[in-house]
């Protein structure tokens, strides 16, 4: 297997390709009880879940699937509400009905067992999944996720907002400023580099918000059903996850303080390990790809 130094050589070179790859995958589709649920497949060998955050959906892991895929069988799912994945009013949005369809996904797909690298709200769905799939879940990467008792800037003031009538059409006008894009109401908080806001960022996760009522409706419903309940009492319950767990973390991230995340290291039952990467905000996988890789690979290869 390629050393944790070549691995990271490698998965940086992707930061300078484009998504092309990635959306020429074959897209497929299992039909769940309250949606279905879209998901690409690449490479070979055991089976890594890929858990995307809010508001994006599978293409924000474009840039690490290259090298992963060398290694493992790379199962990129949308949750309900973002990407392709079709959902309808009957859809639940919460995250334990999220894990419960990723649990379904895998059902559907005969894997008998599976590791999870999770990002942000994904992070949250697989704690979820990880006690609700103890016995084929082996491992967990959480990168940059929702921490027990803190409260991100704005998103409770975006929850609050969607209930009003005419939100949806409010925002899609609001994400045609660059300068808003670029602030902390937007994207800004996500990057260091703001110029990685525009290009193939803006392409796929901004321009269909604006573009599409459908789109911004499910970002809409997807915001609801973020359930502070839930995350705090993670505080508890990672004490019930058994399997191993490695926090990523991006060190200037504004929106889940890395001090805070060292906080949550004890809770955990089975703590592996905490991997800062420095220079990188709240996607260190699109910023810092390479050294995510290296850590991702050392940790289910170990």
């Amino acid at each position: 297997m390629t050393s944790s130094s070549d691995t990271a050589l490698s998965a940086t070179s992707c930061l300078y390709q484009n998504g092309e790859s990635y959306l020429a995958a074959d897209l497929h589709y299992v039909l769940t009880a309250d949606a279905n649920v879209a998901f690409r497949k690449f490479g070979q060998g055991p089976a890594l879940l890929l858990i995307h955050g809010f508001p994006l959906h599978g293409f924000t892991w474009r840039h690490v699937i290259p090298e992963l895929s060398r290694h493992y069988t790379c199962i990129v799912p949308d949750l309900a509400g973002l990407g392709e994945t079709h959902w309808d009013k009957q859809t639940d949005f919460h995250f334990l009905a999220h894990a419960r369809r990723m649990k379904q996904l895998v059902d559907s797909l005969g894997i008998t067992q599976y590791c999870v690298l999770a990002h942000d709200t994904g992070a949250t769905v697989a704690r979820c999944l990880a006690e609700m799939d103890s016995t084929r879940l082996l491992k967990l990467v959480l990168i940059d996720t929702e921490i027990p008792g803190h409260r991100p800037p704005w998103i409770r003031e975006y929850q609050v907002l969607t209930k009003l009538p005419g939100s949806n059409w409010g925002f899609r006008q609001l994400l045609r400023s660059r300068w808003l894009r670029r602030s902390g109401m937007g994207f800004g908080g996500l990057f260091e580099n703001l110029d990685l806001i525009d290009g193939e960022f803006y392409d796929q996760f901004v321009d269909p918000l604006i573009s599409s009522s459908k789109r911004i409706e499910g970002v809409s419903h997807y915001l609801s059903g973020i359930d502070w309940k839930v995350v705090d009492s993670m505080k508890v319950r990672h004490g019930e996850i058994s399997q191993p767990v490695l926090l990523v973390w991006g060190v200037n991230d504004p929106v889940f303080p890395v001090e805070l995340a060292h906080g949550m290291v004890e809770q955990f039952k089975n703590f592996w390990g905490f991997v800062e990467i420095a220079r990188a905000r709240v996607l260190p996988h699109e910023e810092k790809p390479g050294e995510v890789v290296a850590a991702v690979v050392a940790f289910l290869d170990g």
